[in-house]
């Protein structure tokens, strides 16, 4: 029988053939800490975004509602981690119910994957912009961005949903255990459900994002792109060429940094627990150690991108883009067919 990372030893089995133990209490520091900075600073910047676009943005475009849900995720993923903080200070002894901690693995899991599946969406949007601007003003609306959005939401929800079921409690040694993944008897089905859920919310939207960069960027790169936008339209052009370059750069970095450490560490981790306990002759408790160190360490590098999405709005957002909007209506003889002229008002 397995038992789970949270504990302060673990046992990976009671066959003594297959027992492990090692001790991990590098993570009641790096977790709290970790956890502590991420939440005061992604506050205050996704508070600071949920201002900025609910109070002083009057013009809604679908790249608005996107970053809006976007921030909302951030936001209500960071409001769980005073939680986290506080159980593993306490070096995993859980104070709460068992109810809250199923809500609040819940809505750690159902806001990290949303915070993906939106930046994936935030990636295709500015690429049908980018490679497609004229048909992009038939393609992309703010009703259209709104039903992709409540369809990213239901998705995120019924595929987390199975969270409730699988986040447990278990009293060990006197304290009260929250298990980040599920109880021993239980894990080779999370096992599956962990990982159909990184293949669809994670390596798919990885690789939607990847292939939509390669050719944006391949776009960008074209000598004549833009350039019948006249003089007022080549300013603009060239502002979005900046922004587009620096949401690519973001975006990358969030998945690249953020995201992909984190999944790569899980399901390594996840997958040398199952060989241990089916043969434990396959996986050295060793490998099995540093493969469990190696998943806790790149735990802060996922909550990171909480801080890391709000700057995507204010470096690569749409701030000054009104004023370039009037200029390039004012300029362009033809604004059904002017690039620039799509360019700012879908993106």
């Amino acid at each position: 029988m397995t038992t789970f990372d949270n504990n302060k030893t673990n046992d990976l089995t009671n066959d003594s053939a297959s027992y492990c133990q090692f001790q991990e209490d590098f993570k009641y520091i790096l977790l709290p800490v970790s956890y502590a900075v991420v939440f005061v600073v992604g506050l205050a910047l996704n508070a600071t975004a949920l201002y900025v676009i609910v109070f002083r943005t009057k013009r809604w475009k679908p790249s608005t509602i996107y970053m809006l849900n976007l921030t909302v995720c951030d936001t209500l993923y960071v409001l769980t981690l005073p939680f986290l903080i506080y159980y593993y200070a306490d070096q995993n002894d859980w104070p709460f119910s068992e109810p809250v901690c199923k809500i609040i693995r819940f809505l750690f899991y159902t806001n990290l994957y949303g915070s993906i599946l939106f930046l994936c969406c935030i990636s295709l949007h500015r690429f049908v912009g980018i490679c497609y601007p004229v048909r992009s003003l038939y393609w992309v609306s703010a009703r259209r961005a709104r039903l992709v959005s409540v369809a990213v939401w239901a998705f995120v929800l019924f595929c987390q949903a199975p969270i409730l079921y699988f986040a447990r409690t278990r009293e060990m040694e006197g304290e009260r255990v929250c298990y980040d993944t599920t109880s021993p008897e239980l894990f080779d089905d999370f096992l599956v459900y962990s990982s159909a859920v990184s293949v669809l919310m994670f390596a798919l939207p990885f690789m939607v994002v990847m292939v939509c960069y390669g050719l944006m960027v391949r776009k960008l790169l074209e000598p004549g792109w833009g350039s019948e936008g006249g003089e007022a339209g080549g300013v603009s052009v060239q502002r979005t060429k900046q922004k587009s370059v620096k949401m690519i750069i973001i975006v990358l970095a969030a998945f690249m940094l953020c995201f992909l450490p984190f999944h790569l560490t899980r399901s390594l981790y996840y997958s040398f627990r199952y060989l241990r306990q089916v043969d434990p002759s396959q996986i050295s408790c060793q490998l099995l150690e540093a493969s469990s160190v190696a998943y806790k360490v790149t735990r802060p590098f996922a909550s990171a991108n909480s801080c890391v999405d709000p700057i995507l709005y204010f470096l690569a957002g749409q701030d000054v883009r009104g004023n370039i909007t009037k200029k390039i209506r004012s300029s362009s003889s033809r604004p059904k067919t002017s690039l620039s002229h799509c360019l700012t008002t879908q993106l």
